[in-house]
């Protein structure tokens, strides 16, 4: 598996992973295989997409620095499961059936990329293995979403911090460690009506900012295990997606 030469450039910044053990595992963790649809969002030099290439899926190479859209271009001239795309990965279209991410994403846009996959309802994804700063995967792991919009993220997909990865598993190492992201959606993210159950809840609980209790009845609240008066900042993200599930279950089902 080829990396980056080291006399290559550092286009806008970017750091390439390099370690193929992490790679490999990150591959086999992604559980991409004959069928799937894989997306390697800011591809670089193409070490990942070789690797989800080699599992059997349908890989796209999403890369936005022209010089290596152009390399992979050649590298992948010869093997039909990959497309190379020269694009943005915040404005690169997205499939409209289900799909997979495999990425070591650039940092500056990690937010910017979730909100893009995780935000939108209508976006099929159906999983992702991402690798992203560190800090970043802390915080959004952590069982206590800290606003609106990460709850909205987490009550509808699981996200897990899996590994820290050493800054010198990149060339060129960045300032800060990264960290390995497993994403996967929780049953809320089938749900047309438990994640408008669920839109409705986080936008009154969040609006004094999550220090007011959750609005539903006490008898709701205690059958989803859920102590009354409890202020929605400290719930869960698997509180959230409960309650916004037994919301669906009692309004009737109308699945998409």
């Amino acid at each position: 598996m080829r990396g980056p030469p080291r006399a290559a450039a550092n286009p806008a910044g970017a750091h390439f992973l390099r370690d193929r053990t992490l790679i490999t595992r990150l591959v086999a963790a992604s559980g991409a295989g004959d069928g799937d649809l894989v997306f390697d969002l800011g591809a670089g030099y193409g070490a990942i997409t070789a690797a989800l290439a080699a599992a059997g899926p349908r890989v796209v190479a999403v890369e936005r620095d022209p010089r290596l859209a152009h390399r992979l271009d050649r590298r992948f001239a010869g093997d039909p499961r990959v497309r190379v795309v020269a694009g943005d990965v915040l404005r690169v279209p997205l499939p409209r059936r289900d799909f997979l991410v495999v990425a070591s994403i650039p940092f500056g846009v990690t937010t910017e990329l979730l909100r893009r996959l995780l935000g939108d309802p209508a976006v099929p994804l159906a999983g992702a293995e991402l690798i992203i700063g560190s800090g970043a995967a802390r915080w959004l792991a952590s069982a206590r979403p800290r606003d609106r919009e990460t709850a909205w993220w987490a009550a509808r997909y699981r996200l897990s911090l899996a590994r820290t990865i050493p800054a010198a598993c990149f060339a060129p190492p960045p300032g800060t460690d990264a960290a390995h992201l497993s994403v996967r959606p929780r049953p809320l993210a089938r749900s047309r009506d438990g994640q408008r159950a669920l839109r409705a809840l986080l936008r009154d609980a969040f609006r004094g900012g999550g220090r007011r209790p959750v609005a539903v009845n006490r008898r709701t609240l205690v059958r989803a295990g859920i102590a009354p008066g409890r202020p929605a900042a400290e719930l869960t993200a698997g509180e959230w997606h409960r309650l916004a599930q037994m919301l669906a279950a009692r309004s009737g089902p109308h699945e998409a």
